[in-house]
Protein backbone atom coordinates (compact mmCIF):
# COMPACT_ATOMS: atom_id res chain seq x y z
CA UNK A 1 0.00 0.00 0.00
CA UNK A 2 2.82 2.38 0.92
CA UNK A 3 4.52 1.75 -2.45
CA UNK A 4 1.27 2.40 -4.33
CA UNK A 5 0.70 5.60 -2.38
CA UNK A 6 4.21 6.82 -3.23
CA UNK A 7 3.65 6.08 -6.92
CA UNK A 8 0.34 7.93 -6.81
CA UNK A 9 1.99 10.95 -5.16
CA UNK A 10 4.74 11.01 -7.78
CA UNK A 11 2.17 10.77 -10.58
CA UNK A 12 0.17 13.65 -9.11
CA UNK A 13 3.36 15.74 -8.77
CA UNK A 14 4.39 15.09 -12.37
CA UNK A 15 0.88 15.88 -13.60
CA UNK A 16 0.88 19.11 -11.60
CA UNK A 17 4.26 20.22 -13.02
CA UNK A 18 3.25 19.31 -16.57
CA UNK A 19 -0.05 21.15 -16.25
CA UNK A 20 1.75 24.22 -14.88
CA UNK A 21 4.31 24.15 -17.70
CA UNK A 22 1.57 23.76 -20.31
CA UNK A 23 -0.39 26.65 -18.80
CA UNK A 24 2.71 28.84 -18.79
CA UNK A 25 3.48 27.97 -22.42
CA UNK A 26 -0.14 28.65 -23.39
CA UNK A 27 0.01 31.99 -21.54
CA UNK A 28 3.24 32.95 -23.36
CA UNK A 29 1.77 32.04 -26.75
CA UNK A 30 -1.36 34.04 -25.94
CA UNK A 31 0.70 37.08 -24.89
CA UNK A 32 2.73 36.90 -28.11
CA UNK A 33 -0.40 36.49 -30.20
CA UNK A 34 -2.03 39.58 -28.66
CA UNK A 35 0.85 41.92 -29.46
CA UNK A 36 -0.04 44.60 -31.98
CA UNK A 37 2.26 44.90 -34.98
CA UNK A 38 3.81 48.02 -33.49
CA UNK A 39 4.42 46.33 -30.14
CA UNK A 40 5.98 43.37 -31.94
CA UNK A 41 8.27 45.66 -33.97
CA UNK A 42 9.33 47.52 -30.82
CA UNK A 43 10.02 44.21 -29.07
CA UNK A 44 12.19 42.99 -31.94
CA UNK A 45 13.98 46.33 -32.31
CA UNK A 46 14.77 46.39 -28.59
CA UNK A 47 16.09 42.83 -28.69
CA UNK A 48 18.34 43.63 -31.64
CA UNK A 49 19.63 47.06 -30.68
CA UNK A 50 19.95 46.93 -26.89
CA UNK A 51 23.30 45.04 -26.70
CA UNK A 52 24.88 47.65 -28.97
CA UNK A 53 23.65 50.91 -27.48
CA UNK A 54 23.59 49.72 -23.86
CA UNK A 55 27.22 48.62 -24.03
CA UNK A 56 28.32 51.71 -25.92
CA UNK A 57 26.66 53.94 -23.30
CA UNK A 58 28.51 51.99 -20.58
CA UNK A 59 31.80 52.34 -22.49
CA UNK A 60 31.99 48.56 -22.83
CA UNK A 61 31.12 47.88 -26.48
CA UNK A 62 34.67 46.95 -27.48
CA UNK A 63 34.88 44.68 -24.43
CA UNK A 64 31.60 42.80 -24.92
CA UNK A 65 30.94 42.87 -28.68
CA UNK A 66 32.09 39.57 -30.22
CA UNK A 67 35.00 39.75 -32.63
CA UNK A 68 33.29 37.57 -35.22
CA UNK A 69 34.00 37.79 -38.95
CA UNK A 70 32.89 35.96 -42.05
CA UNK A 71 34.63 32.66 -42.76
CA UNK A 72 35.46 34.25 -46.13
CA UNK A 73 37.08 37.33 -44.57
CA UNK A 74 39.88 39.05 -46.47
CA UNK A 75 41.63 40.84 -43.57
CA UNK A 76 40.34 39.70 -40.19
CA UNK A 77 42.32 42.12 -38.03
CA UNK A 78 41.27 45.17 -40.04
CA UNK A 79 37.62 44.13 -40.31
CA UNK A 80 37.43 43.82 -36.54
CA UNK A 81 38.96 47.30 -36.10
CA UNK A 82 36.26 48.90 -38.24
CA UNK A 83 33.29 46.94 -36.88
CA UNK A 84 32.55 49.49 -34.14
CA UNK A 85 31.83 52.50 -36.34
CA UNK A 86 30.06 50.05 -38.64
CA UNK A 87 27.64 48.83 -35.97
CA UNK A 88 27.13 52.36 -34.63
CA UNK A 89 26.09 53.78 -37.99
CA UNK A 90 23.94 50.85 -38.99
CA UNK A 91 22.03 50.71 -35.73
CA UNK A 92 21.52 54.47 -35.38
CA UNK A 93 20.43 54.94 -39.00
CA UNK A 94 17.62 52.43 -38.42
CA UNK A 95 16.34 53.65 -35.05
CA UNK A 96 16.86 57.38 -35.75
CA UNK A 97 13.29 58.12 -36.93
CA UNK A 98 11.88 56.48 -33.79
CA UNK A 99 14.29 58.47 -31.60
CA UNK A 100 13.08 61.62 -33.38
CA UNK A 101 9.41 60.83 -32.73
CA UNK A 102 7.50 62.17 -29.74
CA UNK A 103 4.58 60.59 -27.90
CA UNK A 104 3.15 57.11 -27.80
CA UNK A 105 1.90 54.94 -24.97
CA UNK A 106 3.62 54.99 -21.58
CA UNK A 107 5.84 51.97 -22.24
CA UNK A 108 7.02 53.25 -25.60
CA UNK A 109 7.78 56.72 -24.25
CA UNK A 110 9.82 55.19 -21.43
CA UNK A 111 11.67 52.92 -23.85
CA UNK A 112 12.47 55.84 -26.17
CA UNK A 113 13.70 57.93 -23.24
CA UNK A 114 16.11 55.16 -22.29
CA UNK A 115 17.35 54.74 -25.86
CA UNK A 116 17.84 58.47 -26.29
CA UNK A 117 20.02 58.49 -23.17
CA UNK A 118 22.02 55.50 -24.38
CA UNK A 119 22.41 56.97 -27.88
CA UNK A 120 23.69 60.35 -26.69
CA UNK A 121 26.04 58.90 -24.09
CA UNK A 122 27.21 56.25 -26.55
CA UNK A 123 27.97 58.86 -29.19
CA UNK A 124 29.93 60.89 -26.66
CA UNK A 125 31.95 57.83 -25.66
CA UNK A 126 32.66 57.08 -29.32
CA UNK A 127 34.07 60.61 -29.71
CA UNK A 128 36.07 60.69 -26.47
CA UNK A 129 39.72 59.80 -27.14
CA UNK A 130 40.07 58.79 -23.48
CA UNK A 131 37.15 56.35 -23.59
CA UNK A 132 37.57 52.62 -24.16
CA UNK A 133 34.96 52.86 -26.94
CA UNK A 134 36.64 55.72 -28.78
CA UNK A 135 36.19 55.23 -32.53
CA UNK A 136 38.64 56.23 -35.23
CA UNK A 137 37.26 57.25 -38.62
CA UNK A 138 40.61 57.21 -40.41
CA UNK A 139 41.73 53.58 -40.46
CA UNK A 140 40.54 52.55 -43.90
CA UNK A 141 38.11 53.00 -46.77
CA UNK A 142 35.34 51.11 -44.98
CA UNK A 143 35.13 54.10 -42.64
CA UNK A 144 33.77 56.15 -45.54
CA UNK A 145 30.84 53.73 -45.73
CA UNK A 146 30.26 53.64 -42.00
CA UNK A 147 30.54 57.40 -41.54
CA UNK A 148 27.76 57.85 -44.08
CA UNK A 149 25.40 55.74 -41.98
CA UNK A 150 26.25 57.82 -38.91
CA UNK A 151 25.59 60.92 -41.02
CA UNK A 152 22.29 59.44 -42.20
CA UNK A 153 21.28 58.83 -38.59
CA UNK A 154 21.72 62.51 -37.73
CA UNK A 155 19.86 63.54 -40.88
CA UNK A 156 16.95 61.28 -39.94
CA UNK A 157 17.02 62.39 -36.30
CA UNK A 158 18.05 66.03 -35.89
CA UNK A 159 17.14 65.51 -32.21
CA UNK A 160 20.38 63.55 -31.84
CA UNK A 161 22.38 66.39 -33.33
CA UNK A 162 20.67 69.05 -31.24
CA UNK A 163 21.24 67.12 -28.01
CA UNK A 164 24.81 66.04 -28.63
CA UNK A 165 26.28 69.34 -27.44
CA UNK A 166 28.52 71.79 -29.28
CA UNK A 167 31.81 70.13 -28.33
CA UNK A 168 30.76 66.70 -29.54
CA UNK A 169 29.02 68.06 -32.64
CA UNK A 170 32.34 69.56 -33.70
CA UNK A 171 34.15 66.27 -33.04
CA UNK A 172 31.48 64.39 -34.99
CA UNK A 173 31.73 66.74 -37.95
CA UNK A 174 35.52 66.44 -38.01
CA UNK A 175 35.28 62.64 -37.84
CA UNK A 176 33.02 62.52 -40.88
CA UNK A 177 35.18 65.01 -42.77
CA UNK A 178 38.18 62.78 -42.04
CA UNK A 179 36.78 60.13 -44.37
CA UNK A 180 37.17 62.45 -47.37
CA UNK A 181 40.72 61.15 -47.64
CA UNK A 182 39.42 57.81 -48.86
CA UNK A 183 38.64 57.26 -52.52
CA UNK A 184 35.24 55.62 -52.94
CA UNK A 185 34.96 52.40 -54.92
CA UNK A 186 33.41 53.02 -58.34
CA UNK A 187 30.02 51.69 -57.25
CA UNK A 188 27.26 52.60 -54.80
CA UNK A 189 30.13 53.91 -52.65
CA UNK A 190 29.85 57.21 -54.54
CA UNK A 191 26.62 57.73 -52.62
CA UNK A 192 28.41 57.35 -49.30
CA UNK A 193 30.60 60.33 -50.19
CA UNK A 194 27.53 62.26 -51.31
CA UNK A 195 25.62 61.45 -48.11
CA UNK A 196 28.47 62.79 -46.01
CA UNK A 197 28.35 66.02 -48.00
CA UNK A 198 24.58 66.16 -47.59
CA UNK A 199 25.08 65.87 -43.83
CA UNK A 200 27.50 68.82 -43.91
CA UNK A 201 25.08 70.82 -46.04
CA UNK A 202 22.12 70.10 -43.76
CA UNK A 203 23.85 71.19 -40.59
CA UNK A 204 25.39 74.35 -42.00
CA UNK A 205 28.98 73.32 -42.72
CA UNK A 206 30.98 73.80 -45.89
CA UNK A 207 30.20 71.02 -48.36
CA UNK A 208 31.59 69.92 -51.70
CA UNK A 209 29.04 70.17 -54.55
CA UNK A 210 31.36 68.20 -56.84
CA UNK A 211 31.20 65.04 -54.72
CA UNK A 212 27.43 65.24 -54.78
CA UNK A 213 27.24 66.05 -58.47
CA UNK A 214 29.61 63.22 -59.42
CA UNK A 215 27.53 60.67 -57.50
CA UNK A 216 24.24 61.91 -58.93
CA UNK A 217 25.47 62.11 -62.52
CA UNK A 218 27.11 58.69 -62.36
CA UNK A 219 24.03 57.03 -60.85
CA UNK A 220 22.04 58.54 -63.72
CA UNK A 221 24.44 56.84 -66.12
CA UNK A 222 23.96 53.58 -64.24
CA UNK A 223 20.16 53.64 -64.38
CA UNK A 224 19.12 50.52 -66.33
CA UNK A 225 15.33 50.89 -66.35
CA UNK A 226 12.13 49.87 -64.56
CA UNK A 227 13.22 51.57 -61.35
CA UNK A 228 16.60 49.86 -61.01
CA UNK A 229 20.23 50.92 -61.15
CA UNK A 230 23.46 49.10 -61.79
CA UNK A 231 25.82 49.01 -58.83
CA UNK A 232 28.87 50.02 -60.80
CA UNK A 233 29.81 49.03 -64.33
CA UNK A 234 27.77 45.81 -64.45
CA UNK A 235 24.27 44.87 -63.35
CA UNK A 236 23.80 42.40 -60.51
CA UNK A 237 20.53 40.92 -59.29
CA UNK A 238 21.01 41.68 -55.62
CA UNK A 239 19.45 44.06 -53.10
CA UNK A 240 21.83 47.01 -53.34
CA UNK A 241 19.09 49.10 -54.93
CA UNK A 242 17.43 48.78 -51.51
CA UNK A 243 20.39 48.46 -49.14
CA UNK A 244 21.84 51.75 -50.39
CA UNK A 245 20.92 53.22 -53.75
CA UNK A 246 17.25 54.22 -53.51
CA UNK A 247 17.20 55.30 -49.83
CA UNK A 248 20.38 57.32 -50.29
CA UNK A 249 19.22 58.96 -53.50
CA UNK A 250 15.91 59.88 -51.85
CA UNK A 251 17.55 61.53 -48.85
CA UNK A 252 20.29 63.26 -50.87
CA UNK A 253 17.61 64.60 -53.23
CA UNK A 254 15.65 65.98 -50.30
CA UNK A 255 18.59 67.81 -48.75
CA UNK A 256 20.36 69.03 -51.87
CA UNK A 257 17.05 69.92 -53.51
CA UNK A 258 16.48 72.39 -50.67
CA UNK A 259 19.88 73.98 -51.35
CA UNK A 260 20.00 74.21 -55.15
CA UNK A 261 17.51 73.92 -58.00
CA UNK A 262 19.92 72.53 -60.59
CA UNK A 263 18.67 68.95 -60.24
CA UNK A 264 14.90 69.43 -60.20
CA UNK A 265 14.21 67.33 -63.29
CA UNK A 266 16.59 64.58 -62.14
CA UNK A 267 15.05 64.51 -58.67
CA UNK A 268 11.59 64.15 -60.17
CA UNK A 269 12.78 61.09 -62.09
CA UNK A 270 14.37 59.72 -58.92
CA UNK A 271 11.04 60.15 -57.11
CA UNK A 272 9.19 58.17 -59.79
CA UNK A 273 11.87 55.46 -59.78
CA UNK A 274 11.57 55.28 -55.99
CA UNK A 275 7.88 54.51 -56.42
CA UNK A 276 8.41 51.88 -59.11
CA UNK A 277 11.07 50.06 -57.13
CA UNK A 278 8.83 50.07 -54.05
CA UNK A 279 6.20 48.23 -56.09
CA UNK A 280 8.77 45.63 -57.15
CA UNK A 281 10.03 45.28 -53.59
CA UNK A 282 6.58 44.58 -52.19
CA UNK A 283 5.98 41.90 -54.84
CA UNK A 284 9.20 40.14 -53.86
CA UNK A 285 7.79 39.35 -50.41
CA UNK A 286 6.21 35.91 -50.54
CA UNK A 287 3.11 34.78 -48.65
CA UNK A 288 5.19 33.65 -45.66
CA UNK A 289 7.63 36.56 -45.54
CA UNK A 290 10.37 34.80 -47.50
CA UNK A 291 12.02 36.43 -50.51
CA UNK A 292 14.62 35.40 -53.11
CA UNK A 293 17.94 34.82 -51.34
CA UNK A 294 20.07 36.12 -54.16
CA UNK A 295 23.15 38.30 -54.46
CA UNK A 296 25.89 39.43 -52.13
CA UNK A 297 25.25 40.81 -48.64
CA UNK A 298 22.21 38.59 -48.22
CA UNK A 299 23.09 38.33 -44.52
CA UNK A 300 21.73 41.87 -44.16
CA UNK A 301 18.36 40.20 -43.62
CA UNK A 302 15.50 42.75 -43.45
CA UNK A 303 17.67 45.51 -44.93
CA UNK A 304 16.75 43.94 -48.25
CA UNK A 305 13.60 46.07 -47.76
CA UNK A 306 15.32 49.20 -46.48
CA UNK A 307 13.82 51.08 -49.43
CA UNK A 308 10.25 49.89 -48.88
CA UNK A 309 10.50 50.77 -45.18
CA UNK A 310 11.93 54.18 -46.05
CA UNK A 311 9.11 54.89 -48.50
CA UNK A 312 6.58 54.03 -45.81
CA UNK A 313 8.36 56.28 -43.30
CA UNK A 314 8.32 59.20 -45.71
CA UNK A 315 4.65 58.65 -46.63
CA UNK A 316 5.88 58.28 -50.20
CA UNK A 317 4.36 54.91 -51.13
CA UNK A 318 2.81 54.78 -54.60
CA UNK A 319 -0.98 54.56 -54.82
CA UNK A 320 -0.76 50.84 -55.69
CA UNK A 321 0.53 50.08 -52.18
CA UNK A 322 -1.56 50.73 -49.10
CA UNK A 323 0.34 51.45 -45.89
CA UNK A 324 -1.39 48.53 -44.16
CA UNK A 325 -0.35 45.95 -46.75
CA UNK A 326 3.24 47.18 -46.56
CA UNK A 327 3.13 46.98 -42.77
CA UNK A 328 1.89 43.41 -42.91
CA UNK A 329 4.43 42.41 -45.56
CA UNK A 330 7.33 43.89 -43.60
CA UNK A 331 6.05 42.28 -40.40
CA UNK A 332 6.17 38.92 -42.18
CA UNK A 333 9.78 39.60 -43.24
CA UNK A 334 10.77 40.53 -39.69
CA UNK A 335 9.20 37.35 -38.33
CA UNK A 336 10.78 35.15 -40.96
CA UNK A 337 14.30 36.57 -40.76
CA UNK A 338 14.43 36.66 -36.96
CA UNK A 339 12.47 33.51 -36.01
CA UNK A 340 15.35 31.03 -36.17
CA UNK A 341 16.71 29.98 -32.75
CA UNK A 342 20.21 30.69 -34.07
CA UNK A 343 19.49 34.27 -35.22
CA UNK A 344 21.25 35.46 -32.06
CA UNK A 345 24.26 34.13 -30.20
CA UNK A 346 24.37 35.40 -26.62
CA UNK A 347 22.22 38.33 -27.71
CA UNK A 348 24.28 39.31 -30.76
CA UNK A 349 23.17 38.88 -34.37
CA UNK A 350 24.77 35.99 -36.22
CA UNK A 351 25.97 36.02 -39.81
CA UNK A 352 23.18 34.47 -41.85
CA UNK A 353 19.73 35.05 -43.31
CA UNK A 354 17.69 32.44 -41.46
CA UNK A 355 19.77 32.00 -38.34
CA UNK A 356 23.49 31.28 -38.24
CA UNK A 357 24.65 30.48 -41.79
CA UNK A 358 28.39 31.25 -41.97
CA UNK A 359 28.81 30.27 -45.61
CA UNK A 360 26.41 33.05 -46.66
CA UNK A 361 28.86 35.69 -45.43
CA UNK A 362 31.00 37.83 -47.71
CA UNK A 363 34.68 38.75 -47.42
CA UNK A 364 33.85 42.12 -45.82
CA UNK A 365 31.40 40.94 -43.13
CA UNK A 366 32.14 41.37 -39.44
CA UNK A 367 30.00 41.35 -36.31
CA UNK A 368 28.73 44.85 -37.10
CA UNK A 369 27.64 44.12 -40.67
CA UNK A 370 24.27 42.39 -40.14
CA UNK A 371 23.00 45.27 -38.01
CA UNK A 372 22.09 47.18 -41.15
CA UNK A 373 18.89 45.13 -40.91
CA UNK A 374 17.83 47.63 -38.22
CA UNK A 375 16.71 49.81 -41.14
CA UNK A 376 13.60 47.66 -41.61
CA UNK A 377 12.32 49.33 -38.41
CA UNK A 378 12.23 52.82 -40.00
CA UNK A 379 8.39 53.06 -39.93
CA UNK A 380 8.52 53.10 -36.13
CA UNK A 381 9.24 56.78 -36.75
CA UNK A 382 5.58 57.16 -37.69
CA UNK A 383 3.13 57.74 -34.80
CA UNK A 384 0.76 54.96 -33.81
CA UNK A 385 -2.11 57.03 -35.26
CA UNK A 386 -0.59 56.97 -38.76
CA UNK A 387 -2.48 54.77 -41.26
CA UNK A 388 0.62 52.57 -41.50
CA UNK A 389 -0.06 51.39 -37.94
CA UNK A 390 -3.71 52.29 -37.36
CA UNK A 391 -5.36 50.73 -40.41
CA UNK A 392 -6.62 47.13 -40.20
CA UNK A 393 -4.37 44.33 -41.45
CA UNK A 394 -4.37 43.89 -45.21
CA UNK A 395 -3.07 41.19 -47.53
CA UNK A 396 -0.01 42.08 -49.54
CA UNK A 397 0.30 41.26 -53.25
CA UNK A 398 1.67 37.74 -52.94
CA UNK A 399 -1.03 36.71 -50.50
CA UNK A 400 -3.77 37.98 -52.76
CA UNK A 401 -2.33 36.46 -55.92
CA UNK A 402 -1.46 33.06 -54.44
CA UNK A 403 -4.83 32.70 -52.73
CA UNK A 404 -6.52 32.91 -56.12
CA UNK A 405 -7.83 36.47 -55.99
CA UNK A 406 -8.09 38.37 -59.23
CA UNK A 407 -5.36 40.98 -59.21
CA UNK A 408 -4.12 43.79 -61.48
CA UNK A 409 -1.24 42.76 -63.74
CA UNK A 410 2.14 44.43 -63.60
CA UNK A 411 4.02 46.33 -66.32
CA UNK A 412 7.49 47.84 -66.49
CA UNK A 413 7.81 51.62 -66.64
CA UNK A 414 10.10 53.72 -68.80
CA UNK A 415 11.49 56.24 -66.33
CA UNK A 416 14.53 57.51 -68.18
Amino acid sequence: MKYSAIKLSIFILILSVSTSAFSQKKKTIKQTATLTDRQFWLQQMDKMVKPVLYNLAKDSLKINMPKVTSIHIDNKEHRIKVQYVEVLGRVLSGVAPWLQLEGGDEKEVALRKQYREWAIQGLKNSLDSNAKDFMNYDIGGQQLVDASYVALAFIRAPWLWENLGEKHRLLMMKSIVTTKRFKPVFSNWLLFSAMNEAFLAKFGYSWDPMRVDYALQQMEQWYVGDGMYKDGSTYAFDYYNSYVIHPYLAKISEIIGAKVKDYNSMFEKIRKRNERYAILQERLINTDGTYPATGRSIIYRGAAFHHLADMALRNALPKQLSPAQVRCALTAVIKKTLVSPTTYNNGWLTIGLYGNQPDLGDFYNNQGSPYICTNIFLPLGLPASDPFWANPAAKWSAQRIWSGEDFPNDHSQDLR
